[in-house]
């Protein structure tokens, strides 16, 4: 039944390739090219690897950031082997080369089972480490078939994930059982996990790795440059992450907003480089004025500044009042962003109603006074009664004890990983 289904699978999958494949490769506006390793996706390429690989796939920008202190770390404790990550996306790429000299960067190879064997047979990996919740159906099957352990790391699993997984359980079950560990954010993801899976005790919860956070200096510096260059006076309201539709959304109760609070500065950071310029536009038929990142520093006296550059979020995060997280806006195709970065640096933030895949950390930071849900019609008011009110500073201090309670999940982790490291 098992292998009935993966066929069906894949036959589905070879039938709609072209099309996924295309919108992977077309090229966009700001975005990353692939250029000739283009190759690497169908498991082919021509670097040498040498050393033993510990091989981690963060499938895009989100895994990337959530992991890169494990990657780091990984990289320093076992400088003999090399740590190969692999992204699907070109933008993942980009945020895999911030990450230094001491990681390599491969395009993960796409769910053939051909194409991983191709991949398997060049990099001879010891250990392939999966980040959130990456279940491709012929890569598992493929690697453990080559019997290199599986192990997951900082898995989610929402309950409309389960609700869908569920719908197609003996496919799922038996991918779950080719795993060798699954280490979950929280209980209910590992309760979630366990109904999907007949082996429960390979199912552990050691915390979110997005808990594990480190301002970099530069970016609280960058953040107080950019105040300065605002103006002292100006209060500033960064709408992280925005997906189509809520870049509108942010500039209009921005729009609405700025009738009680003349000195209010929009802050908007795409969550896709290659939206940059569509949001130009839209910035420009709201008549409003605006900088953008990449541009040259102007000392006009603007009402949007356009954060069109990759990898300085915290920047713009150090630099804000309150923050206003994206991908919370657009029905259940997203699920909320990561709500820890701004609490990180002390800023509150706001939400919209869809956060089930941060459910855990948007209710915690709820009831500390971190994070406020917001709809589309009560955005406006909330961001001027915010504004306009001191913060507490002893809540601002339950949040830094509230994560540093929590960021312990990267050494649980790193710890489970060690026993499939040679």
């Amino acid at each position: 039944m098992t292998v009935l289904v993966r066929w069906a699978y894949t036959a589905i999958l070879f039938l709609i390739s072209p099309l996924l494949l295309w919108g992977l490769y077309r090229p966009r506006p700001n975005k990353p090219k692939f250029g000739k390793r283009w190759i690497e996706h169908f498991g082919l390429g021509s670097a040498k690897f040498t050393k033993s690989v510990i091989w981690i796939h963060a499938v895009s920008v989100g895994e990337v950031l959530a992991s890169k202190k494990l990657i780091a770390d990984l990289a320093r404790s076992y400088p003999e082997k090399t740590v190969l990550v692999t992204t699907t996306t070109s933008t993942g790429a980009e945020q895999v080369k911030q990450l230094g000299e001491d990681v390599v960067h491969q395009y993960m190879p796409i769910d053939f089972s051909w194409c991983v064997r191709h991949f398997i047979k060049r990099v001879k990996p010891e250990v392939f480490v999966i980040v959130e919740t990456e279940l491709w159906p012929n890569t598992i099957h493929t690697v453990s078939k080559a019997k290199v352990p599986i192990v997951l790391v900082n898995g989610r699993l929402s309950e409309k994930s389960l609700n869908n997984y569920q719908k197609i359980r003996p496919l799922i079950h038996a991918l779950l059982t080719r795993i060798d560990l699954i280490l979950t954010v929280s209980e209910r993801d590992r309760e979630r996990f366990e109904k999907l899976s007949s082996c429960p005790d390979k199912i552990i919860s050691t915390g979110n790795l997005k808990y594990d956070v480190t301002v970099p200096e530069q970016a609280k510096q960058q953040g107080a440059e950019l105040r300065h260059f605002f103006g002292k006076n100006r209060k500033i309201l960064v709408a992280a992450s925005t997906h189509q539709g809520e870049d509108e959304i942010a500039l209009n109760a921005f729009i609405q907003a700025k009738r009680n609070l003349p000195e209010l500065l929009l802050i908007i950071v795409p969550r896709h480089p290659e939206r940059f310029d569509d949001v130009a536009d839209l910035i420009r038929d709201k008549q409003l004025t605006f900088n953008r990142r990449s541009g040259e520093a102007s000392q006009q006296y603007i009402d949007v500044y356009l954060a069109d550059t990759m990898g300085e979020m915290f920047t713009f995060l150090s630099a804000a009042d309150l923050v206003l997280m994206g991908g919370s806006f657009v029905g259940d195709k997203v699920g909320g962003h990561n709500y820890i970065e701004p609490v990180a640096v002390s800023k509150p933030c706001l939400t919209g109603p869809s956060y089930y895949n941060f459910q855990e950390i948007a209710e915690d930071l709820i009831q500390l006074g971190a994070l406020t849900i917001v709809t589309e019609k009560s955005l406006c008011d909330t961001i001027i009664t915010t504004l306009t009110k001191p913060i507490d500073k002893m809540l601002v201090e339950d949040w830094a004890n509230y994560i540093d309670s929590k960021a312990s999940s990267m050494d649980k982790t790193k710890a489970y990983l060690t026993r499939y490291i040679k």
